[in-house]
């Protein structure tokens, strides 16, 4: 292995509640300095020059084309006769959002390839007034997520309003007429204090062609300056909602306000739910009823009813009760039938289903049939009503579809697949189940050609263990290119459901959060012994893959248990705990992993933080850290202090590598920069693990 580029150590040792904590490459926190763009340009030679080499990478990178040439389809969004939808074929970049006409004539509305043929510009959301007439969507540009607000004319696709800037995260909830509309919209930099521009989220009101900086006022001011709100006005225009929740926690606040007596200006909001540990959401229906979407008193979550006018807890009546097994994830009334219906989707063990009931009971009548064991997207209906329903569906060897089920049948059909023509290897999934270090019984789905992933496989393969764990996120089945082209190799992947999703509600998150960080850990190494006592691998074979939350699982894999992993691609990752709040979006974490600044929870940071856990002398996995430049969530100095770390404490030959990729973000990139990341990360795992690409 050629020499690592030097790196320097500095001997900075911080007091932080009785702890002595040092940070010897705290000045590669400096993204811009002379040192640091160096140390950048030497990792960046050293990366190109080992993984340029790899072998297979030219059928690799072939394969993978084909795979994401499947491309993509959305479920539509009705207004009226008309709807909208985003689609990608296997000649685009980008999703493009379309709309059909009445007369069913298609026409592109956005396409983010005609904003930017340089592929740098995604679109981030968008959102049709209540008459279809209007659409509000936001772009960004290089990967920066910071959005910008425009509108435009439906019929002749012409902007109307904007740019307006410091959108990100933000709904739109439009007033009937599409006169109007509410948002939210950070302050100016200027008016916050210096390094906390990402914050200061507010509530406006904005009318179309009027300058965004005279919007009205309408809520947040003098709250948490980490909170993110949604808004949302019931269709015929009479209920506002305003939610509240403190950074990523999982609890909010919620207020109902009667735009019949009170101005949309001037709104008088009054409180659903304020200082509850739960999540809720609130939907004013068509039959004027409060449908309450909640997690108080459910941890699978439950659907109540109640009168818009006093939807105080007291006055909620259970519609559909907490399921022991599965997870409530959405639902749709079907009221044009003679007994009309309510649709639930939910979440079994990471497998989807949809359930019918009585909409005034609850009662169940029946299953909606779906394709297969996989995941359903939202469930779409017609927001005048209907007896249609649309939800998007993804397996792992089946790309975005879309499916419409009819309420007056009770058939469900294939109503949009995705474009492109793909042949896709067969594959076999199963659910294996295994124990965790604490007995906790947690569930992972393992893939591999069939008859070479169950017992009595003929041998160990090379496999990758994919895990995230946090934030109430669940790891479902999904249409992956580079799973499949693994599996296609001979290797075995396994994603395995660790605490801190949502796979089993937000008990199941809360018990992979702050202080039980650990037990996420432990489940990911739990199931790399699973695989390995069932055969399937051993250490020298097996790879772990994480990003973002799943980079810090990553991180505190390698250096928990370096024995047990042959390598790790670890992507825009957290890995310094102790600092982690200081950069990107960090203070709307810390209800997820704890504060710094408190003593208790340091302790429980420094624990497990990965750059406090790098002993010089070890034999440390092979590693490839991958970074983008444009990231505004997870700082990339995180990678760069880890892996100056770990490149000069390793006592093992496998390579440590730094990915470092300009213009580009945290999330949507497009298709070519997808392919190019999956090339090199695929290559470099199936070199250090033995799986063959050439063959």
């Amino acid at each position: 292995m050629t020499p690592y580029p030097p790196a320097h150590r500095q001997d900075i040792v911080d007091d932080l509640h009785g702890h002595r904590v040092p940070d010897p490459y705290r000045w590669l926190e400096d993204a811009d300095g002379e040192a640091t763009l160096s140390w950048l340009a030497a990792q960046d030679e050293l990366f190109h020059k080992v993984v340029d080499a790899l072998p297979g990478r030219d059928r690799l990178r072939a394969r993978l084309g084909e795979l994401l040439g499947s491309g993509s389809v959305g479920s539509p969004v009705w207004r009226g006769e008309r709807r909208f939808f985003t689609r990608r074929t296997a000649e685009q970049e980008h999703p493009v959002l379309y709309t059909v006409d009445p007369d069913g004539t298609e026409r592109a509305l956005v396409d983010p390839m005609r904003l930017d043929p340089d592929g740098t510009t995604t679109l981030d959301g968008w959102q049709p007034d209540k008459e279809g007439r209007l659409l509000a969507y936001k772009v960004s540009t290089g990967g920066d997520e910071e959005s910008l607000l425009y509108v435009i004319d439906v019929a002749s696709g012409e902007r109307v309003d904007g740019p307006i800037d410091r959108s990100r995260e933000s709904s739109v909830a439009w007033l009937p007429g599409g006169e109007a509309f509410y948002y939210a919209r950070r302050l100016p930099g200027d008016e916050v204090p210096a390094g906390e521009h990402q914050y200061h989220r507010r509530v406006y009101l904005h009318r179309l062609g009027t300058d965004p900086d005279e919007d009205t006022l309408i809520f947040g001011a003098g709250m948490d300056k980490t909170n993110y709100y949604g808004v949302g006005v019931s269709r015929d225009g009479r209920w506002l909602t305003v939610s509240a929740s403190q950074g990523t926690a999982p609890r909010n606040d919620l207020w109902i306000a009667d735009l019949a007596a009170s101005s949309p200006e001037a709104p008088e909001l009054r409180a659903v739910q304020e200082g509850v540990d739960a999540e809720t959401g609130l939907y004013v229906g068509r039959d004027g009823r409060a449908y309450i979407f909640t997690d108080r008193d459910a941890p699978r979550s439950r659907l109540c009813v109640a009168d818009p006018s006093d939807p105080s807890y007291e006055t909620w009546r259970e519609l559909l009760p907490e399921d022991p097994e599965a997870v409530l994830s959405d639902f749709a009334v079907l009221d044009d039938l003679e007994r009309p219906v309510l649709l639930a989707g939910w979440t079994r063990h990471a497998i989807s289903e949809i359930t019918v009931h009585d909409l005034e009971t609850g009662e169940r009548l029946g299953t909606v049939p779906t394709p297969g064991l996989g995941s359903i997207g939202g469930i779409m209906e017609r927001p005048e009503g209907g007896h249609e329903a649309w939800f998007g569906y993804t397996d792992n060897v089946t790309p975005s579809a879309v499916y419409r089920y009819d309420a007056r049948t009770g058939e469900t059909t294939l109503w949009a697949s995705a474009p492109g023509t793909v042949s896709v290897p067969e594959i076999e999934t199963r659910q294996v189940t295994y124990t965790s270090r604490d007995g906790t019984r947690v569930r992972m789905l393992v893939s591999s050609r069939p008859g070479m992933s169950g017992p009595g496989s003929p041998e160990p393969r090379p496999t990758i263990l994919y895990g995230y764990g946090g934030f109430n996120i669940s790891l479902t089945p999904a249409y992956s290119a580079s799973i499949l082209a693994w599996v296609e190799a001979g290797g075995v992947y396994a994603v395995a459901n660790l605490r801190g999703g949502s796979e089993e509600g937000e008990e199941w998150h809360r018990a992979g959060m702050r202080d039980r960080k650990q037990n996420v850990f432990d489940d990911f190494h739990a199931a790399a012994e699973k695989l390995i006592a069932d055969g399937l691998t051993t250490p020298a074979q097996l790879a772990v893959s994480g990003g973002s939350n799943g980079g810090l699982l990553v991180g505190a894999a390698l250096t928990q248990r370096p024995d047990l992993y042959r390598a790790v691609v670890c992507s825009a990752p957290l890995l310094d705990m102790v600092r982690y709040e200081r950069f990107g979006l960090g203070q709307t974490w810390n209800d997820e992993y704890g504060t710094a600044d408190d003593p208790e929870e340091l302790g429980w940071l420094l624990s497990y933080s990965p750059y406090h856990h790098v002993h010089p002398g070890t034999a440390y996995p092979a590693v490839l850290f991958t970074v983008f430049g444009s990231d505004t969530r997870v700082d990339p100095l995180h990678a760069r202090k880890l892996c100056a770390a770990l490149q000069h404490a390793t006592a093992s030959d496998a390579p440590i590598l730094l990915r470092n990729e300009k213009e580009v973000g945290h999330s949507a990139r497009s298709v070519s920069r997808s392919i190019a990341l999956m090339t090199d990360t695929l290559s470099f795992l199936a070199a250090q693990t033995g799986l063959d690409l050439a063959g």
